[in-house]
């Protein structure tokens, strides 16, 4: 490395800190971590009873995707309308039965889907719609308008900034200004839309992780109470983590001091609303479920402002993966995958937990040879069993979840580079082509196939593979050796067979008896000059292309050493021949190498 790599960069230089072990060499570095005050420093945490961490994820919280208001917001070019249909249709189908569909009195796109929605049936009857607004008087009004002749149950969601910051610097409003503002939203809220018996309120105080603990209760009960909240008709109080600014431990803190502290507690749905800032959002929301949320916000897959909101996908699945029937269907998640993206124009990563191209992809050699066995494990335990492979238990290495639950294939489990191992490309070989390799024929083979990956920097995929297979154990040159004729008789209980080949041009041919056609070829081309010793001989089949052939794979010794050879026909006595010929070709080329 030159002095003028990465020129911006600084290399840490100052000093070990004096706390530091032996082994850790780490230095201080140029970086202004000096300007950032941490949590602590910012918020009152006053929970000191937690309950949180002794408790258990049971059962999937009420999800509510926001894609189509705050995700929709986050993309460069929003939806139009065929968009957004169509990903609001997804989300009908993947059973979402409470969908934000937009912020009505922002642009006439949102307020059109939300007339769409009135006039149509697009949205079942089971469906709850929720509608954004800011708490004005004049967005109010355009919101309430935009639900009316919705037969669906509907929620007006009102939300106002209360964080200190946001107070001072966006709105220029104390405490009590900020409380009064939010109030008189809520009674216009009320006023214009309290009579409606399908509709229901929800209020976030925006950057609730942020805002002083007894401001938020002052703010959520004063709501709860203007709004008459009751069991039968509850309030949603949604608790944003609009900025990620803690590790997930203290949001769920909060979030459980508000479990504890609220009045009205069972006229509440709590919920909660994280982003994903410090790339914990997923944590974030798992554990203030643990702390008593009961309701999470969020988009499929996280799409979002900055890094984005939580990704509800990736939680549900997380409680499949513990045994926990998430209650959405992720049963072709390419289909889901291919509508979000269409959707939002933005691709999703391939290491995206769950839904990329290589979530389920091994190229480690230990890591294949571990699926690979325990694939086999799992047919042979569901064959004991009497029972399907989809309906045993699941305990595949390095796989979380059976692929097969979201409509994904075993084809791309495993994938052969540079860093594959023996059991991967087995595996390839036997799943596409029905070709099983002798633990020591797994062996020469990776080898040749690491030869080849170092010296193209390239990913080797099955057909590759089937092509390095072929030119390394099939291939024969009829013009050194070459099997004119095969025939085995039998007469009084005795055996002879006749083999007739080319070698070097001239035929030559045998007869035998007690003998079987291996031995035979084998003995009449000792007796011109080509010795080997077969070892070993294993019979699979190969199934490229459209007949089926057999497959015939030898272990032999000659006198350079032991090496194996194939040979194919629709026979299985040719293709054991086949193999033989196959073995002697490459020992008379090394013999005169």
């Amino acid at each position: 490395m030159t002095t003028n790599d990465f020129p911006r960069l600084s290399t840490p230089a100052g000093p070990v800190p004096a706390v530091a072990p032996s082994w850790n060499r780490q230095r201080t570095s140029q970086m202004p971590s000096h300007r950032y005050r941490d949590v602590y420093s910012r918020v009152e945490v006053p929970l000191a009873d937690r309950n949180w961490p002794s408790r258990r994820l049971v059962q999937a919280p009420l999800w509510v995707p926001v894609d189509l208001r705050d995700g929709n917001q986050a993309l460069s070019e929003p939806m139009d309308p065929d968009r957004k249909r169509r990903f609001f249709e997804l989300m009908v189908k993947m059973g979402y039965k409470e969908i934000e569909v937009g912020y009505p009195s922002a642009s006439r796109t949102d307020y059109d889907f939300v007339r769409l929605i009135a006039d149509t049936d697009i949205a079942p009857e089971d469906v709850t719609i929720v509608v954004f607004t800011p708490a004005r008087r004049d967005l109010i009004e355009r919101t309430v308008a935009s639900i009316r002749g919705i037969r669906n149950r509907v929620v007006i969601h009102m939300y106002t900034a209360t964080a200190p910051v946001w107070r001072d610097v966006v709105l220029d409003k104390d405490r009590d200004e900020l409380r009064k503002l939010i109030l008189t939203g809520g009674r216009d809220v009320l006023e214009l839309a309290g009579h409606l018996p399908n509709v229901r309120f929800e209020f976030s105080p925006e950057v609730f992780n942020l805002t002083e603990p007894g401001y938020v209760i002052e703010l959520c009960d004063a709501m709860t109470e203007l709004w008459q909240a009751t069991p039968d008709r509850p309030v949603i109080l949604n608790l944003p983590a609009t900025v990620e600014i803690a590790t997930p431990n203290v949001y769920a803190d909060q979030i459980e001091y508000m479990h504890k502290s609220l009045a009205r507690r069972d006229a509440v749905i709590l919920s909660v609303h994280p982003h994903n800032d410090r790339g914990t959002g997923i944590a974030c929301a798992e554990l203030a479920i643990l702390a008593g949320a009961q309701r999470v916000e969020g988009c499929i897959f996280g799409n979002g402002e900055r890094t984005g909101n939580v990704d509800i996908a990736t939680l549900a699945l997380n409680l499949h993966a513990q045994g926990i029937d998430p209650m959405i269907d992720f049963s072709d998640i390419d289909e889901i995958r291919r509508t979000v993206e269409y959707s939002n124009r933005l691709e999703i990563h391939p290491r995206h937990p769950y839904v990329g191209d290589l979530v389920h992809t091994a190229f480690s050699g230990t890591h294949q040879d571990a699926i690979k066995k325990g694939f086999a494990e799992h047919r042979e335990r569901a064959k004991t069993e009497g029972r399907p492979e989809k309906e045993i238990e699941w305990r595949v290495p390095y796989l979380p979840i059976d692929p097969a639950d979201i409509g994904r294939s075993y084809d791309a489990v495993i994938r052969v580079n540079s860093q594959s191992g023996k059991g991967g490309i087995a595996y390839l070989l036997e799943t596409d082509y029905g070709i099983e390799l002798p633990r020591r024929l797994q062996i020469d083979f990776a080898r040749r196939v690491q030869d080849h990956a170092d010296s193209t920097g390239l990913e080797i995929n099955a057909p590759t593979l089937l092509e390095l297979f072929e030119h390394n154990y099939l291939q024969r040159d009829a013009d050194v050796i070459d099997l004119l004729d095969l025939e085995s008789l039998s007469h009084d209980n005795t055996t002879t067979t006749r083999v007739n080949v080319r070698i070097d041009g001239s035929e030559r041919s045998g007869s035998y008896d007690t003998i079987g056609p291996v031995e035979a070829v084998t003995q009449l081309l000792g007796e011109h000059g080509i010795s080997i010793d077969v070892l070993a001989l294993h019979q699979t089949s190969l199934t490229a292309g459209a007949d089926s052939e057999a497959l015939t794979l030898v272990e032999y010794r000659d006198a350079k050493g032991t090496r194996w050879a194939a040979g194919k026909d629709r026979s299985i006595l040719t293709a054991s021949v086949n193999a033989v010929l196959s073995a002697a070709c490459s020992s008379a080329r090394l013999a005169t190498s």
